[in-house]
This record gives C-alpha cells, sequence and structure tokens, in this order.
C-alpha cells in the first residue's frame, strides 16, 4: 500500500516511517521544509497548500502532527499551540483525503480523552471526559469529520505515553532515577496508561492493515498500572531505589493545571478494540516493557 504520512520526523512518525517499509508499504512523507528526497512532498497546513501528486495512488494516509505535551506549565500561548498544531493540520489532510478519495485516514488522538476516571476501567466505548486534554482531544478527532462524510475508514488512534529507550515518557524520568531521585507523584494511586514504542507500531500498522477496524482505538498495554506501580517497575529495571514522594501540592504549585491532568490524574484504559480484533501485545506487562525498551 502506498501510505502518505504526516508528522514523519517526530519521536512516533521517526519510527513508523521504517516500520512501515519493513512491512512492504511504500511510505511518503509530508514535510514543512523544501523537499529533499523523492517521497517527500512540502505542505503548509496553515495555508491549506499541500505539493501536487501527494496523493496520487495513496491507498492511506496517517497523521502524527501534534506539538509535544512536554512538562510545564499550560500559558495560554501553550495552549494555543497544542490546539493549532494539531487541529488545523488535521482539517487540511481530512480535507484532501475527502477530495482525493483516499480510503483510509489513520488519525493520532491521546488516551487522555478520557479525562481523571479514577479506579474506574475504560475501553474506548467511554464518552469523553472533562479538562482541557479531554477538550482537546475530543476537538481533533472531530476534525477529522470530512474524511469520515466522504466515506473514508477513519481511526482514531488515543495513544498512551510511549515508553522507548530514545525519549518518550522516560525521557525525563532517566535521569533523575539514574541519580537515586525516582519518586511517586502524590499518592501514587492514580494511573498511568502506557505503551512500548514496539507495540505502538505494530498496532499502528496492524489498525492500518485491517480493513474491519475503524473508529476510536486506544493504544495502550492491557494491563495499566498505577503512578506507585510504574515509579517501582521502573527502579527495578534501572537498579535503583525510589523511596522518594512528590507532594500533589508542590506539583500544582508549580506546574498549576497540567499537573492535575498529566502527572496526578490518569484514565485506567484498556485497548478492547484492538484484543478482540486478535492483536498480540509483544510487551503486555512492564517489567517486561522496561527490560526491552532500556
Amino acid at each position: 500500500m502506498r501510505v502518505l504520512v504526516a508528522g514523519a520526523s517526530g519521536f512516533l512518525g521517526s519510527a513508523l516511517v521504517p516500520r512501515l517499509r519493513e512491512a512492504g508499504h511504500e511510505v511518503r512523507r509530508l514535510v514543512r521544509r523544501d523537499t529533499r528526497a523523492a517521497e517527500e512532498y512540502s505542505w503548509d497546513p496553515p495555508a491549506g497548500r499541500i505539493d501536487e501528486g501527494a496523493f496520487d495512488g495513496v491507498g492511506a494516509v496517517v497523521n502524527l502532527c501534534g506539538a509535544p505535551l512536554a512538562p510545564g506549565r499550560w500559558s495560554a500561548a501553550r495552549k494555543q499551540l497544542l490546539i493549532d498544531s494539531r487541529i488545523e493540520p488535521t482539517e487540511v489532510l481530512a480535507e484532501a483525503v475527502a477530495e482525493h478519495g483516499v480510503p483510509v485516514l489513520v488519525n493520532a488522538s491521546g488516551i487522555n480523552y478520557y479525562g481523571p476516571m479514577g479506579d474506574a476501567e475504560v475501553d474506548e466505548s467511554a464518552p469523553a471526559g472533562g479538562g482541557f486534554l479531554a477538550e482537546l482531544c475530543t476537538a481533533w478527532e472531530a476534525a477529522t469529520a470530512p474524511a469520515a462524510h466522504a466515506g473514508a475508514r477513519v481511526v482514531l488512534l488515543r495513544t498512551a505515553p510511549v515508553l522507548s529507550g530514545k525519549g518518550g515518557l522516560l525521557g525525563p524520568l532517566r535521569p533523575l532515577f539514574r541519580l537515586g531521585l525516582g519518586a511517586r507523584f502524590g499518592d501514587g494511586r492514580q494511573y498511568m496508561p502506557w505503551i512500548s514504542l514496539p507495540d505502538h507500531l505494530e498496532a499502528a500498522r496492524f489498525v492500518l492493515e485491517h480493513a474491519e477496524i475503524s473508529g476510536a482505538v486506544n493504544l495502550t498495554a492491557p494491563r495499566p498500572v498505577t503512578n506507585a506501580e510504574f515509579v517501582r517497575s521502573l527502579g527495578r529495571a534501572m537498579h535503583r531505589p525510589a523511596p522518594w514522594r512528590v507532594p500533589g501540592m508542590a506539583l500544582r504549585i508549580a506546574l498549576g493545571e497540567a499537573a492535575e491532568e498529566m502527572i496526578l490524574t490518569g484514565p485506567r484504559a484498556v485497548p478492547h478494540r484492538l484484543l478482540d480484533a486478535g492483536f498480540g501485545f509483544r510487551h503486555p506487562d512492564l517489567d517486561g516493557a522496561l527490560a526491552a525498551v532500556l
């Protein structure tokens, strides 16, 4: 299949492109600069411009665009960047998919769609939660509507934080654990959905190739853990003690709204759609995933 990928230079996109090629797909990349290779096509989402011929013969579009949810206080400007970097490119691509009759759009979303749910287990049938991130994910997914209305199969990848030895969730944590500063956040009872990078790549390929899958798909490991469990497991994997605790109030003072939504709460999400479709996780449990990626 010829696949057009947006966000191909990001953390996930730069890993997905070679994986799709290994699986036998022909991959084209959308870039926001002058092209440097035959498989690259330039685009400018704010202007709604995409190079002529980019969609010729394309069987699927994969959109992974979005500024990282980096730790830090959310200013009004930062929130607007998170919104614009997701909604605008998705609208442009969804309209292009509809115009060119591309049959498949696989679009990024986030597991924060569900908002804080406490101990309740949630799958893809659960409604959207509250808070900035849930509202962002809801708008992000809604931006794919032109493609769906044109008859394209639209898959929404509600992705959990990704475990990798080269960035992702572990990027800011590994230096702290090396120094013996690993700590649980707040009371540690909040859930932390996660997925290994190999499983994320295979799941993205799986939904791309399985025509019976459409709509929301949770890209998260089938065995979610609490923050306290995650910290203990990472400490074991790095052979470092992690006895400390960062009070929730301190995080709220330092990071405000971002602390509440990204660190002190999280959904106990499970990947029912993937499991029901027969997808086999390489790393279903956290200890095995950390051993593999570290």
